[in-house]
């Protein structure tokens, strides 16, 4: 997961929360602080940060892969043609998820996730509402011109969020 930090309304980290966990944790309470804000870049969700002290690592075995057991429900012809995949049902669902996270996203989730964000860094600055309209539109220009009173950094990560492919 990449995840874009904020302290009030500056980008002080982007990358995956292991590379500058450590930073964070040596801010101390700031690193409490309502100030401190992290968002997940594929969804624009805010996420906690686990700024705890890492734990011995456990034991070798599938558990220490991240390996989840859980329940799928699907129709007797899904499972006949999932047990006769080389590897077999589990290792069929891996590859099909795979193949789907690095497609991409939609531009529809693209467009979601700044939403998302937006609605967290910016709901109480003005223009927010038309500057959605605008977003969900397609009218870059309008949305540019409607965020132009934000914090750069926020319009900019938005900007990011909704038009990934886009170099700003």
């Amino acid at each position: 997961m990449t995840v874009t930090v904020f302290y009030k309304d500056d980008v002080i980290a982007r990358g995956s929360p292991a590379d500058f966990a450590a930073a964070l944790r040596d801010l101390g309470p700031l690193a409490r602080s309502g100030d401190l804000l992290a968002f997940d870049d594929d969804t624009g969700r805010q996420v906690d940060l686990d700024l705890a002290e890492p734990v011995a690592p456990r034991p070798r075995g599938r558990p220490a892969l991240g390996v989840e057991a859980r329940e799928v429900t699907l129709l007797p012809r899904h499972w006949e043609w999932l047990s006769a995949q080389p590897g077999g049902a589990s290792v069929t669902l891996r590859k099909l998820a795979e193949a789907a996270m690095r497609s991409g996203r939609s531009e529809r989730e693209c467009l979601d996730a700044a939403c998302r964000f937006l609605t967290v860094m910016a709901g109480d600055r003005p223009g927010y509402e038309e500057a959605t309209r605008a977003l969900y539109a397609g009218d870059r220009d309008n949305f540019d011109a409607l965020c132009v009173l934000w914090p750069s950094a926020v319009a900019e990560h938005a900007r990011r969020l909704a038009w990934p492919k886009d170099t700003f």
